[in-house]
């Protein structure tokens, strides 16, 4: 068996496990571009240090990242391989105590690229032009700034989801990066929002394409442009991470359970149970009231809890 084979194989017998096709689509990618133009036609039982060096060697430096993730897939490849009886030895694509050796540390050749945020005191006023903005990316992209939620979750929202009601979003597991069921609080601007919105005939979705089916990645990406900020979509859940720290008394494990984030170590996370979802709430309450309004020479702003719910 190749490698290309070994890969392929390793790819099919995961993929029904892994959180979309994007996913399966991007280890395809990878490997197609930098693996197996060196490698794809040896066989997997030949693959060595030599060779996986001459795979990684000439873009671990240039596209860091891409290679970091390049070096986990090979060691997966050749680890299925080996429990396939296809090869044998150690990997030679593992990090700890072998590349960790010869390679510099990721960290050390790359700077972390962090997504550009808005400052959290800017924060008022660009939510006033954003809900002057005409379209449904506009108000997706509102929705999603109000949530803290990731412009993928919101892209794919449903009505189905939504109990306006009880004022609560669950995104199902199978659309969250973490892969596991998150209920989003609703404020009294968003269930507004919600109410506004205009319901297209054929489908489901909270924000449907103009022509049908999902948004875009690239609708919010444009919005932000029109407005003319310094920040991608991504940013906004770092300028609420920024606003709840440093302007909030809230604990720590609510902001990060709003922005879906896993709360401590394996051993925390089987014992928790709650997901603080009423202090969650008003947390987001308080979130939407400073996102309406505006301030002047960085003053703070008075938060009052008359919009939780």
């Amino acid at each position: 068996m190749t490698f290309e084979q070994a890969a392929q194989s390793y790819i099919a017998a995961h993929e029904s496990s892994w959180r979309n096709a994007k996913h399966a689509q991007q280890w395809r990618n990878t490997l197609a571009s930098y693996a197996y133009p060196e490698i794809g036609t040896l066989l997997v039982r030949d693959v060595g240090l030599a060779q996986v060096l001459a795979v990684l060697e000439p873009i671990w430096t240039k596209k860091t990242e891409t290679a970091t993730r390049l070096r986990g897939r090979i060691e997966q490849v050749l680890d299925w391989a080996t429990a396939r009886g296809y090869r044998d030895g150690l990997n030679p694509a593992r990090w700890r105590g072998h590349l960790d050796k010869l390679l510099p540390r990721p960290s050390k050749v790359a700077d972390v690229e962090h997504h550009a945020a808005l400052p959290f005191t800017e924060i008022g006023g660009f939510m006033q032009r954003l809900s002057q903005t005409k379209g449904i990316g506009a108000r997706a992209l509102e929705f999603a700034i109000l949530t803290a939620a990731r412009s993928g979750e919101v892209r794919g929202a449903t009505w189905a989801e939504v109990d306006l009601r009880a004022a609560v979003w669950t995104v199902p597991g199978n659309r969250m990066k973490m892969g596991r069921e998150h209920r989003v609080p609703l404020s009294r601007r968003v269930i507004a929002l919600l109410n506004a919105l205009p319901r297209m005939a054929g489908t489901d979705l909270l924000f449907p394409a103009p022509r049908g089916g999902a948004l875009s990645d690239m609708t919010p990406s444009a919005v932000v442009r029109r407005i003319k900020v310094a920040a991608v979509p991504h940013g906004f859940r770092s300028t609420f991470r920024d606003w709840a720290s440093e302007r909030t008394n809230y604990p720590r494990d609510v902001a990060e359970m709003a922005l879906a984030h896993a709360i401590g170590d394996r051993v925390e996370a089987a014992y928790r149970r709650g997901d603080l979802f009423e202090k969650r709430r008003r947390l987001m309450a308080d979130w939407a009231t400073f996102c309406e309004r505006t301030q002047s020479r960085g003053g703070v702003v008075n938060i009052r809890h008359d919009n939780a719910r």
